[in-house]
């Protein structure tokens, strides 16, 4: 910020000053969350990437676990190995046995741990939603009161000039840019998590029914991917039309 700013800010009175604090302390917050999810979702591609490629090369899911880097905050796949294990020992020479059984019992512990992966991953996104939604209504308050000194301005004097006006009209302008400088990043932040959120949690999903398959068949049971099952559909459907 320029001094030519700072000097348009300064001129207004106290509620202008805590409008332009407000803001500032919106942009402030809302770059950290950016920050700090952005961090966390680089560490989650890092897992995923351990996950397809080595976890399911190992002989149990306790070697598995060891890749994953042991059980920490925000490891969402140790926290779903975690989950599935204790699942099994919780379950096994109890009176679970005789209320659920050993596939409804893991599918319900399973999916309360990928729930609570899901708002762990979810976290800190409102916080870039309410910012982005609201600061450039914060921002249009400080137009409406640097308007409303410009016209005060007249009114006191009983004639325009463009001295009267330019520093409240300056003051209001400086306000709707940086209501916006706090609100685009904002939304543009929450987007581009949102989407990322949507494919992590995705592949936790996917995730999440091999730990369930391997449980309860004692090997990794994967879905086929459609093009593998398309093929020799179409090929059928090729040699009939022959």
């Amino acid at each position: 910020m320029n001094s030519g700013l700072i000097q348009t800010l300064w001129r207004g009175d106290a509620i202008s000053h805590a409008i332009a604090t407000a803001l500032v302390a919106m942009s402030v917050l809302s770059w950290a969350v950016m920050l700090y999810k952005g961090l966390q979702f680089a560490g989650h591609r890092k897992l995923t990437a351990v996950v397809e490629r080595q976890f399911w090369q190992e002989e149990t899911l306790e070697h598995g676990s060891a890749k994953l880097g042991g059980a920490r905050a925000g490891n969402i796949y140790q926290n779903l190995v975690d989950a599935a294990l204790q699942a099994k020992d919780r379950h096994s020479g109890t009176n679970l046995e005789e209320v659920l059984s050993h596939d409804e019992w893991v599918q319900r512990c399973l999916a309360v741990s990928m729930e609570e992966q899901t708002s762990k991953l979810s976290s800190g996104l409102g916080i870039l939603a309410s910012i982005g939604s609201t600061a450039p209504f914060v921002g249009l308050f400080g137009t409406v009161w640097g308007i409303y000194h410009a016209l005060m301005a007249i009114s006191a004097s009983g004639q325009s000039s463009l001295s009267q006006v330019a520093g409240p009209v300056g003051e209001s302008l400086v306000m709707t840019a940086l209501g916006l400088f706090v609100a685009i990043p904002a939304v543009l932040g929450y987007n581009a998590l949102t989407r990322g959120n949507r494919g992590l949690i995705s592949k936790l999903a996917r995730f999440r029914h091999e730990l369930h398959a391997y449980l309860m068949s004692g090997s990794r049971q994967t879905r086929p991917a459609h093009d593998k099952v398309r093929a020799p559909a179409q090929r059928r459907l090729a040699t009939e039309g022959s």
